[in-house]
């Protein structure tokens, strides 16, 4: 169990503005997974459940569905309109798909560490099984690059003080396990610091289609709606995450949602198209050293 661990946080200015004064920073984000052998997706498209703790053929193959085909898919649409996405990458990947990793990591997308596999969740861990993910992770995303990675984010975006303390003693400079702020904040613990850079959850393939029964159009719609009410505003400072998933929004059924919001936000100079690093890179200087 994680030790109790406090920090002190230090939020941007109210008249923050990002590059060039503009007010949207949009951060496209595929998740790009895996599942330990012994586990599988949670996710059972058919609906009913089987009985019991058993591994269930079905999800097992939809969750596979990710690496083999649907995050290739969402890569070459995000590339096609030259945009740059942050990928979350299971250990698994590092492994078992490290030449594909590094064609995605040449072309310019941003590699994160998202846990050894989707099914290792901190909060079932104990304090080594925590840290054994973390190297663990870490090392074999940097093998399959060449580069370390310096963001995390975790399964479930599902981790702790203790959890995010570790993150930045293992050198990350930042992690996106955070849904209750709109921008970027500091965590300054007693021997280091991390930047927290919040995800917004709205525009999330998975609950949106698995979760609450919405079609790709709907999605599409939320998200265009949404993006025309914030551009008309223009009165907060936010980021706009757009996540999909290579086993869900990576299928033909739903990529082309994925496709029409990229060229949308591609054709707005209004807009700045980004990743949570360079998040980072621009947002550290504002905090005191």
């Amino acid at each position: 169990m994680s030790q109790e661990v406090s920090c002190e946080i230090e939020r941007l200015e109210k008249d923050f503005l990002w590059p060039e004064n503009k007010r949207l920073a949009i951060n496209f984000n595929i998740a790009f997974e895996m599942w330990t052998p012994d586990s599988c997706s949670s996710v059972n498209p058919m609906g009913n459940v089987l009985a019991g703790d058993m591994v269930d053929p079905n999800a097992d193959s939809y969750g596979r569905y990710n690496a083999n085909v649907g995050a290739k898919r969402l890569f070459d649409i995000a590339e096609s309109y030259g945009v740059a996405t942050s990928v979350f990458t299971s250990g698994l990947v590092a492994e078992h798909c490290s030449a594909e990793l590094k064609k995605r990591f040449d072309y310019g997308h941003e590699i994160i560490g998202h846990s050894y596999g989707q099914n290792m969740l901190f909060p079932y861990l104990n304090e080594q099984q925590i840290e054994d993910n973390i190297k663990k992770s870490t090392a074999l995303i940097a093998q399959a690059t060449g580069q370390k990675p310096g963001g995390w984010i975790s399964p479930r975006i599902t981790s702790d003080l203790d959890v995010q303390r570790r993150l930045s003693l293992h050198g990350y400079k930042w992690h996106g396990d955070a849904l209750d702020d709109d921008r970027p904040y500091l965590q300054r613990f007693a021997d280091s610091s991390i930047m927290a850079i919040p995800v917004t959850i709205d525009f999330n393939d998975l609950p949106h289609a698995m979760r609450f029964g919405r079609t790709p159009e709907q999605f599409v719609e939320m998200f265009t709606a949404t993006l025309d009410k914030l551009l008309a505003s223009n009165r907060e400072t936010l980021i706009l995450d757009v996540i999909v998933h290579g086993h869900c929004y990576g299928r033909p059924a739903g990529a082309w949602a994925f496709e029409e919001i990229v060229k949308r936000c591609a054709q707005q100079s209004e807009l700045w198209l980004t990743t949570r690093g360079q998040i980072f890179d621009y947002v550290r200087p504002f905090f005191d050293d």
